[in-house]
């Protein structure tokens, strides 16, 4: 999956990245990015949540995905899509995969692999109000990267440590981060 000739490495254009990276460094503003998503209740428990655009550089680019939720019949959904825990899960793999085939590719190594494999166990008795002793979430989330390619062992521990500084999912999940809540009413 690498093509030196154009810059592509693992399906990335590490010419281009340089250029924004470049442009980035030159020009902090440009670097500024804001995310917003919108999710509406759909019955049961079932959610659908909208993007439509996102900032960059002070530009608005516009974007439409749509990503459903759902519970497990178990826990009183109907089971057709990822619930809230699987796609936080989901949503901090996908970020530290693309820092990972990232690393890689600007190091110019081939990837045959990469999968990540995450874990977390929480109790229903914190989220159900059943015991204020319980916690609503997890007390650890572990993962599991399995990394293969034409690189040394050394540059894939240089990645990894690259990625557990930088990737803003893994920062988001293992830290504190300040939520404002708003409630609104509507009669």
């Amino acid at each position: 999956m690498a093509d030196k000739a154009t810059g592509i490495v693992n399906g990335i254009n590490t010419d281009a990245l340089r250029g924004v990276m470049g442009e980035i460094s030159q020009d902090p503003s440009k670097g500024a990015v804001g995310f917003e998503v919108t999710s509406e209740w759909k019955g049961q428990c079932k959610m659908q949540t909208f993007v439509s655009s996102y900032d960059i550089g002070g530009q608005t680019v516009e974007r439409t995905h749509t990503v459903m939720s759902d519970e497990p019949v178990e826990l009183l959904g109907e089971n057709i899509s990822a619930n809230p825990q699987e796609l936080l899960m989901a949503a901090m793999n996908s970020c530290i995969m693309v820092g990972y085939t990232v690393g890689a590719a600007m190091k110019g190594i081939t990837l045959e692999k990469l999968v990540v494999k995450t874990k977390g166990d929480l109790d229903l008795r914190g989220f159900l109000g059943l015991d204020e002793n319980i916690i609503p979430g997890y007390e650890t989330i572990s993962y599991q990267v399995e990394i293969k390619g034409n690189g040394t062992k050394e540059q894939f521990q240089e990645i990894h440590e690259t990625v557990n500084r930088t990737s803003p999912n893994r920062f988001n999940v293992a830290n504190a981060i300040k939520l404002n809540g708003e409630l609104k009413v509507e009669e």
